[in-house]
């Protein structure tokens, strides 16, 4: 009896521990695999928090690219603000001021053109760094786009010298005035590529006094005012439209005649097609205002 009794005492001993032995394994196994988990665990979180990272880096650099778009655009908006003519009662008043100054200045004023003698007139004033007014005709608008583009692009004032030069259309009729200033001003649009655009500045053909139209420029100017429209003449000129084949000395002594000493010029030169001289004598004629004190004004700074 004491055998068996000892006999089952040691079965029930063995099997206690095989059990012990059995649950240490689960044990050992429960916690590998809770380490294995753990590591596969910490793994994806940092792999999460890579792919966060890399997110937020990838956001950060969308962000910075709209920003830089958005700064862009409110750039060009500027921009375009900025070369927007807006006609104003103090513009107004200004043009009704314009040959009276306390300081010296000069206004650069073309008509006729654009032509192929623009370009260089452009790079004249792109070197001299002067900002100059363009009283254009619509017909040569249409014909050179990308020259008044360019006019624009490059700070110059777009002005309005009606479509076709002929006398005896624009100044058919008051209405034929404003109807050739729409003409023109429809072309500036187009070729600048902005629909908004308005000169709101006029120059006759001719200018405003005298002649067998003077009835006509005279109703005209007060329908052309209606429709905010200004016209402005000139005070002093380079005598370029006065004789065929001008030279530059020429030129230059109709400058230094019709200058004089006024404080306040608005210059009158052309470059339309025969107007070549007028391109090579302008370094000399700014160099003379410059030496005689004139500031360089276009009239953005007039109409406003």
């Amino acid at each position: 009896m004491v055998r068996d009794e000892d006999s089952n005492e040691e079965i029930y001993l063995v099997a206690t521990e095989k059990q012990l032995n059995t649950k240490k394994v689960g044990i050992i196994v429960l916690i590998i695999v809770t380490l294995i988990a753990l590591i596969l665990t910490t793994k994806n979180i940092r792999e999460i928090i890579k792919q966060h990272k890399v997110y937020e880096q990838y956001e950060a650099q969308i962000m910075a690219l709209k920003k830089q778009e958005e700064d862009k655009i409110e750039q060009i908006e500027k921009k375009k603000q900025e070369r927007m003519p807006k006609l104003t009662q103090e513009g107004r008043k200004n043009i009704e001021n314009i040959y009276h100054s306390e300081t010296k200045r000069a206004f650069l004023t073309f008509d006729d053109g654009p032509s192929t003698v623009t370009p260089a007139i452009l790079d004249v004033l792109k070197q001299e760094n002067v900002k100059a007014t363009f009283f254009v005709l619509g017909s040569n608008v249409k014909q050179m786009p990308e020259t008044v583009k360019k006019i624009y692009e490059e700070g110059h004032y777009i002005a309005n010298h009606g479509y076709t030069h002929v006398y005896s259309s624009i100044y058919a009729s008051p209405q034929a005035v404003l109807d050739e200033f729409n003409q023109c001003n429809e072309a500036v649009k187009n070729a600048i590529g902005v629909p908004e655009y308005h000169s709101h500045l006029f120059r006759y053909p001719g200018g405003i006094t005298g002649g067998k139209y003077a009835q006509i420029k005279n109703e005209a100017k007060e329908l052309l005012s209606q429709n905010d429209i200004v016209n402005v003449d000139w005070n002093a000129l380079t005598g370029d439209a006065e004789t065929k084949e001008p030279t530059i000395e020429y030129e230059m002594q109709k400058i230094q005649e019709t200058v004089a000493n006024k404080s306040s010029v608005v210059i009158l030169m052309h470059d339309a097609q025969a107007k070549k001289v007028t391109a090579e004598a302008l370094p000399q004629i700014i160099s003379y205002l410059k030496e005689n004190g004139y500031k360089f004004k276009n009239f953005y700074e007039i109409i406003k």
